[in-house]
C-alpha cells in the first residue's frame, strides 16, 4: 500500500509543479489581470 501512496505522492507533486508552472506563465504574458477583470464583470453583472 505504500507503494500506491508514494505514487500517488509523486502525482500530486507533479501537478502542483505543473500548475505553478502554467500560473506563472500565464502572469508572464499577462493573462492573470485578464482573467479577474473578466471575473469582475462577470460578479457585476450577476448582482
Amino acid at each position: 500500500m505504500r507503494k500506491g501512496k508514494n505514487k500517488a505522492e509523486k502525482d500530486l507533486d507533479s501537478l502542483k509543479t505543473n500548475y505553478k508552472k502554467l500560473r506563472r506563465l500565464m502572469r508572464t504574458i499577462g493573462l492573470d489581470a485578464r482573467i479577474r477583470e473578466d471575473d469582475l464583470k462577470r460578479d457585476l453583472l450577476e448582482s
